[in-house]
This record gives C-alpha cells, sequence and structure tokens, in this order.
C-alpha cells in the first residue's frame, strides 16, 4: 500500500553533489517516530522561480523535437527511474523525495511563451510539453499552467507536443480538438504497467493504467493523434506486459506504440537499488544485472544512439517483442509533420482583424 512512504516513490533524500554541506536530523528522533507508529507526513511544497525563458533548445539526436518547454522543475507523481531526477541537485535539492515534494513553479510561462514566440527568430517550430517533468502533474488541475501554454499555441498556431502519465489532459479536450483540426498536436501517453500494485509502487501518483487508456481513446474518438509510450520498459519488473499493453492500446485507439529502456544516471541508480530492496528484494540483483546488460555493463548510460533502446541480446530481444506487437495490432501509424505554415504572430494576428 501507499501509506508506507505516503504515496512516494523515492524511499530517501541522498546527499546533493552540490553540497558542501548538509543538516540532518537526528537520527533517534526518526527511530523515536519508528517505534510509536508514527511518519513523516511532509505535503508538498510549491516555490515561485522566475526564470529568463520557458522554450528551451534540444540538442539530442535521440529525440524527436527541437524544443521543449517545462512549466514545472520536479515532479509529485515520483516515477522512482525519472531521469529529470538528477536536474534538481542544480537547483539545491535532492533528487530524491525532495524530487518529488518540493515543486518550482513557473507561473510567467505564458508571458515567457508569448515574448518568444513575438520574437522574429522564431519560425514556428513544434515545442514538446515536457522534455522534463511532466506539464500534467497533480498541481497543475489548480494551476491550469499547461493549458494557458496551450492556449497561447492555438492562438499563435504554433505546432506542440504533449506527452503526459496523466489523464488530467482530458481536461483540455476543447483546446486539443482545435490544434487537431489544424494539424497543429500529437499527443503521446506513457503507460509502463497495467498491475496496479507495480504502477502505485514505481510511479505513485500518476494517474491509474485504467485512466490513461480512457484518456488514449477519449483523445483518439476526438480526432486527436495519440501513441502510447511504453517508458521505461525495466527488465523483470515490467518487460513481460509489452505484448499486452500494445493490445490495449490497440483496442483504445491508439495510432502508434514506442518504447524507451530504462537508464540509471548519476544518483538514480542509488534511489532504484533502495526501491527494489524495499519492494522486490527477492530480484533486486537479477534486476539490476539485466539493466546493466543493457548499458554494456554499467546502470547508467548517457550515449547518444544507445541509451534509449540499449545494446546486446537483451535489448535485441526487447526491440523485437516491440516490432511484432506493433506489427500484429497495427500500431506502426506515421503521422504527417506537424502543420508550421500557419504560424502567425500576435502582430500579424491583430492584422488580421482589419
Amino acid at each position: 500500500m501507499l501509506d508506507q512512504n505516503n504515496g512516494r516513490g523515492a524511499q530517501s533524500n541522498p546527499h546533493n553533489q552540490f553540497l558542501k554541506g548538509e543538516v540532518e536530523m537526528d537520527q533517534e528522533f526518526y527511530e523515536h517516530l519508528h517505534l510509536n507508529g508514527e511518519t513523516l507526513k511532509k505535503k508538498t511544497a510549491f516555490q515561485k522561480i522566475y526564470p529568463k525563458t520557458i522554450v528551451n533548445k534540444v540538442t539530442s539526436p535521440d529525440l524527436p523535437f527541437e524544443y521543449s518547454m517545462n512549466p514545472y522543475q520536479g515532479c509529485e507523481h515520483g516515477c522512482i527511474y525519472c531521469y529529470a531526477r538528477n536536474s534538481h541537485e542544480y537547483w539545491g535539492y535532492s533528487a530524491g523525495r525532495d524530487f518529488e515534494s518540493k515543486i518550482l513553479v513557473k507561473h510567467q510561462a505564458a508571458a515567457l511563451l508569448r515574448k518568444k514566440l513575438d520574437s522574429k527568430s522564431w519560425k514556428g517550430q513544434p515545442i514538446m510539453l515536457s522534455g522534463n517533468t511532466d506539464c500534467y502533474q497533480p498541481i497543475e488541475r489548480k494551476l491550469e499552467i499547461t493549458r494557458s501554454l496551450l492556449q497561447i499555441c492555438l492562438e499563435y498556431r504554433n505546432p506542440v507536443g504533449i506527452i503526459t502519465k496523466n489523464a488530467m489532459v482530458l481536461r483540455d479536450l476543447d483546446i486539443l480538438e482545435q490544434l487537431a483540426e489544424l494539424n497543429l498536436v500529437r499527443v503521446a501517453i506513457s503507460i509502463t504497467s497495467l498491475n496496479e500494485k507495480l504502477r502505485e509502487r514505481l510511479e505513485p501518483r500518476t494517474s491509474t493504467s485504467g485512466l490513461r487508456f480512457n484518456a488514449v481513446r477519449r483523445l483518439s474518438e476526438s480526432g486527436i493523434p495519440v501513441m502510447v509510450m511504453m517508458a521505461p520498459v525495466i527488465p523483470s519488473i515490467n518487460n513481460q506486459e509489452i505484448m499486452k499493453i500494445a493490445e490495449k492500446a490497440a483496442e483504445n485507439g491508439a495510432g502508434a506504440l514506442s518504447h524507451t529502456v530504462v537508464r540509471l544516471n548519476g544518483v538514480i541508480g542509488q534511489l532504484f537499488e533502495q526501491w527494489l530492496e524495499t519492494h522486490y528484494p527477492d530480484r533486486k540483483e537479477k534486476v539490476l544485472n539485466q539493466i546493466m546488460e543493457l548499458h554494456g555493463g554499467q546502470l547508467n548510460d548517457s550515449r547518444f544512439k544507445t541509451r534509449m533502446r540499449g545494446e546486446g541480446e537483451h535489448a535485441n530481444q526487447i526491440s523485437k517483442m516491440f516490432k511484432l506487437a506493433i506489427k500484429k495490432y497495427k500500431l506502426d501509424g506515421k503521422m504527417e509533420p506537424l502543420n508550421r505554415s500557419l504560424f502567425r504572430r500576435a502582430s500579424e494576428n491583430q492584422l488580421n482583424l482589419f
């Protein structure tokens, strides 16, 4: 059940490599809480930050987009494997519990996007929401920053992509339908397991797989191009579900299926080992060894071209399984490129009124 970790993925707050010194609570205090059946129930904290830009240039050849924007830093979804955890250390926080309980919010995101799209250098390139943390994490229901960004994309006719693990994307169906009519949007729903017990442990504050597949169906029925991402595939944890997820994706109208394999860069390796020790101690060594087989004997892999798919026999087996699933369930939809020809700046919008 979730109560043992209060709905969090990470088991600890490991040392931040960028901080020279940290203050730790007295271990006796933790022991006192434990002996009395109590826990530290910390609520999620939200902090405003004021970046100079919201649109980031993406230079990775592994990703199918050149620009991304992230309304939030840190993510309350708490996915234990999340590669974005390491980025929280740059803000002075831990990649562990801090990443999912101390969320940095870009309240001025809409104004920053408008400024970017109005710049003379901008040519209407597609932007991905989000390249780092989930744009539909729980606080978005209240703040509606992602919704405001989509409204601006529609106003400027700027193409946009979305990847999320949250069915909250359906809240913005009205905007997405208008974008889709102009071929300006693509949505990817990330689904890692049909096993709810595993989902609660692996990514505790995400939508259930049932709600995510419902989102796939609703988006598809509304004419919005949608694909399913199985990201990541983790050996001996969820790799046996590839065919079942593919079948459900097809049943709910997904046009395509894709995947990445798990990679545990930086402190994420330590966090994941703790997670395995807590939830699956009997298979901990097997899982870690198989992950290392994917990445040349290491848990981490930052090499372009191989980090997302892995290498070696085990990686080949996973790739073959996906090819089989894609063929069997007709999930090889080749979507036409998003339309860049409709882009217009605010000044052009005003001229169109006369």
